[in-house]
């Protein structure tokens, strides 16, 4: 974003808005268009006032294109049947835009109690397949085409029956098809009633469970997978997983893993080959604050932010403490540079859960947005379309604008995303309405799920580029892209599992500012190996890539 623009916008947000106060109306980068296009989901609890510990923490939702007809569709997971008969449910996206619920139809609407979904060409045959979590036995469904799924958990080796949080589809050991990464929250008891200072009902806090390992499985082939979570070295820690991301943070061409843990330090999994993987959070940087604290951290980012060539780390935390940024050095490490960043002060009145970076004007540079919401009752009630009981919960969500790797708050031009508050949970992103920028999807504890479209009046060139390899055509979940354009090199990497709880598109958007076109696109595959060089052309378009086509 200009400088002097980013100014201007963070000055107005700054007068407009003090911690949990409402924004007033502004110029802005979104439109809610929920209703519009016919996108009718609540996320149904049952009644309020039990203080069920999971209902706070969800639910997730996804942007997928599971039917493969170009535009991106909406899963929104639910809290299952019980007293609010809530399944999850399948949104297709029509050709004018609008929404239809298909979720009958498609077999999709799994009724656990549900948490996240991670998306992924599980068996390599071209199209997407759907992982679940929930707090009971998790799920998955395996895209037969034709708009159909079928639950295969059993036939898979799945099924884990604890309470399972994000997870994200991986190729760890490099074999070309994926594995997953689950993470896993505490050992639930619900019979356990917590109270605040003030001795009134609350819902109770991650320290009053015990924790729980993380697990990976392996993919076999055949849609048959093995728990290795032992023989890797992740089933000795027992934490409070939230968030996952998946990406060689070391540099040394394997895909690593790095979990968002809840009041503990966080994990970073370096992957050491054979299946193995060694805990080293703490000495590369990334297990606790520059204070040394350990956080509670939930939504969860990995993307090149200060456009380095490396991937970076930044996480949403509890109202009283800061999101955090972590800058990659250079040598697998990481330092805290939330402060020097400008996303200290404006992130600590807030408790973050979905988080993404998205390039909002198609400038180049990817900004970070996040959805808020408290997990213990506020000061005051916000937001008037809201009840009582969840208006205590509520928070803005929240636009950082980023100029050459330097933040700024300008989240009063969100549009009604930055200013009604609600009990922001899972967020997605991807462009929706096929216009070159990327769009919002955001879901809500209690709440209505919420589609706010890019309106941004300032927009650079953009292209969106789909990576696909093997015989099925498989998406390529892990790639890195980098596009050279007007003397500048943009990189992205394909990773639909980050935010919180949240599948995002598996296509990557690229703004090229003033480009109108760009000379190469050079992409390094998940199984590593040399990189290929794909050759140029115009802007404003999307282009599919397939492994072995272009240049070593």
């Amino acid at each position: 974003m200009n400088a002097r623009r980013l100014l201007l916008l963070a000055a107005l947000s700054a007068l407009a808005a003090c911690g949990d106060e409402p924004r007033a109306a502004s110029a802005k980068l979104f439109e809610d268009v929920t209703d519009t296009v016919g996108l009718d989901f609540r996320h149904g609890i049952g009644q309020t006032g039990t203080y069920h510990l999971p209902e706070i923490m969800g639910p997730g939702c996804a942007l997928l294109d599971y039917d493969g007809d170009g535009d991106l569709d909406a899963y929104l997971v639910n809290a299952g049947p019980g007293e609010a008969g809530a399944p999850n449910r399948l949104f297709r996206q029509e050709a004018d835009g609008r929404f239809v619920d298909v979720t009958a139809a498609s077999g999709l609407g799994d009724d656990g109690y549900g948490m996240g979904v991670a998306v992924g060409d599980a068996d390599g045959d071209g199209d997407l397949d759907v992982y679940l979590t929930n707090v009971g036995r998790d799920r998955l469904y395996e895209n037969l085409g034709q708009g159909r799924f079928r639950d295969v958990t059993n036939d898979a080796g799945l099924g884990d029956d604890g309470w399972s949080c994000s997870a994200a589809f991986v190729d760890h050991d490099q074999d070309g098809d994926l594995d997953l990464f689950v993470t896993r929250y505490v050992l639930l008891d619900a019979t356990a009633r917590c109270h605040d200072p003030a001795g009134r009902p609350e819902y109770c806090g991650p320290r009053d469970f015990p924790g729980v390992s993380d697990k990976l499985y392996r993919n076999d082939g055949g849609l048959r997978f093995t728990d290795v979570s032992k023989p890797a070295g992740i089933a000795g820690r027992h934490d409070r997983g939230l968030g996952v991301v998946c990406a060689d943070l070391s540099g040394d061409g394997r895909p690593d893993i790095y979990v968002a843990n809840d009041n503990g330090p966080n994990h970073l999994w370096i992957n050491q080959g054979g299946g193995r993987f060694l805990e080293e959070a703490l000495e590369r940087g990334v297990a606790l604050n520059d204070e040394g604290r350990e956080e509670a951290s939930m939504g969860l980012v990995c993307a090149d932010l200060d456009a380095d060539g490396r991937d970076d780390l930044f996480m949403t935390h509890l109202r009283g403490e800061t999101n955090t940024l972590y800058l990659a050095d250079g040598d697998g490490r990481f330092s805290d540079r939330t402060a020097a960043r400008g996303l200290a002060g404006p992130s600590r009145h807030s408790t973050g859960f979905g988080a993404a970076a998205l390039d909002v004007e198609g400038d180049g540079d990817l900004d970070l947005i996040a959805v808020n919401g408290h997990v213990m009752r506020g000061d005051r009630a916000l937001g008037d379309h809201l009840s009582p009981f969840w208006g205590r919960y509520a928070q803005p969500a929240q636009l950082f604008s980023n100029d050459a790797g330097h933040f700024a708050d300008t989240s009063l031009h969100l549009g009604l995303l930055g200013r009604h508050a609600i009990v922001g949970r899972g967020l997605a992103t991807g462009d929706v309405d096929g216009d070159g920028f990327v769009d919002v999807l955001v879901t809500a504890a209690g709440g209505r799920a919420r589609l706010h479209l890019n309106r941004a009046p300032s927009r650079g060139s953009w292209l969106r580029v789909r990576c696909v390899e093997g015989a099925g055509a498989r998406d390529a979940l892990g790639a890195v892209v980098t596009v050279e354009a007007a003397g500048r090199t943009f990189r992205r990497r394909v990773d639909p599992a980050s935010s919180y709880l949240s599948a995002s598109d598996v296509r990557v958007t690229f703004g090229l500012g003033a480009a109108s076109s760009y000379a190469a696109i050079v992409v390094r595959w998940p199984e590593g190996g040399e990189p290929e060089r794909f050759p140029g052309g115009p802007t404003g378009k999307q282009v599919t890539l397939r492994k072995g086509a272009g240049q070593r």
